[in-house]
């Protein structure tokens, strides 16, 4: 694997301004030659000029937050990172690579999530280079590489977990958004990591089920919310009942036998469970007529 090493050549400034002077001074004196009609002098001194003129190709410009990949005859050399006016050897050839942060939003991909059931999602990515060595040399085209395995990458976590559930131990894709959001930032991570490229952040963007279920999963998530509903008033209301009961043996206010016991956890569950507010019925006899 090659990694990355800084080569910044050389303060450009100055040198420019040096090859500058000796160009002015070489066509200064390639005049002065041709006027003195010296064969030889004028082939050193034009010699001398492409030299400098050569030089003047080495002179390059790195911006913030930019990289210069530099290649001898296909060696890699270096790295230049120093932004500025900068100077390496003609020879080189310098790539230019972007450091900046960077984010994308996904395609909507339709898959199947681990129910079976077929949903829509997508993703938005932020991300940046931090290897340039890794990311022009170890993959074809980096930027390619990145949109390709966030969606592959977004298929295999749809896969792993269920859209919803009413069970707050299950993760699912649309009520745990921050465990989910993690899991695909480490996986997209791991993916890009050889491609010298970190995720800075990767959160799901859109998340529905699929147009064709789209209306009966609406139904069976209604269904299910009241089932969950109910399920946390009936153990609502059997603790309460409980309590009560256990209030007034303990505080001996009324001494209830088995059968009254009964009625009573009746009629609380009736107005502890009921849609309706109770209506209160007065019973002037005993509850054994």
């Amino acid at each position: 694997m090659i990694r990355e090493r800084e080569y910044n050549g050389l303060p450009g400034i100055p040198i420019l301004l040096v090859l500058l002077v000796a160009g002015s001074t070489l066509v200064w004196l390639l005049a002065n030659v041709v006027e003195a009609r010296n064969p030889v002098a004028i082939v050193a001194v034009a010699f001398a000029i492409a030299f400098v003129v050569f030089l003047m190709f080495g002179v390059f410009m790195v911006n913030p937050n930019q990289g210069k990949v530099l290649q001898l005859f296909g060696e890699y050399r270096g790295t230049a990172k120093v932004q500025g006016l900068r100077w390496a050897n003609p020879l080189l050839m310098k790539r230019a690579v972007s450091l900046r942060v960077r984010n994308f939003e996904s395609s909507r991909l339709k898959v199947n999530d681990n129910e079976g059931n077929p949903i829509e999602i997508a993703a938005v990515v932020v991300w940046k280079v931090v290897e340039t060595a890794e990311a022009f040399f170890e993959v074809d085209d980096y930027e390619n590489y990145v949109h390709v395995q966030t969606e592959s990458a977004l298929r295999n976590l749809a896969t792993s977990y269920p859209y919803d559930a009413h069970d707050d131990q299950l993760i699912s894709l649309r009520g745990h958004t921050n465990a989910i959001a993690d899991h695909l930032k480490r996986e997209i991570h791991d993916r890009l990591s050889k491609a010298g490229v970190e995720v800075i952040e990767a959160r799901i963007s859109h998340l529905a089920y699929a147009p064709e279920i789209a209306a009966a999963m609406l139904q069976r998530q209604q269904a299910g919310a009241i089932i969950a509903a109910r399920q946390r008033i009936v153990e609502g209301a059997v603790g309460m009942v409980e309590m009560a009961l256990t209030m007034l043996s303990h505080k001996g206010i009324v001494n209830l036998d088995e059968e009254r016991k009964a009625s009573m956890v009746s009629n609380l569950l009736v107005v502890l469970c009921g849609e309706r507010g109770a209506q209160p019925i007065i019973n002037t006899g005993t509850i054994y007529q």
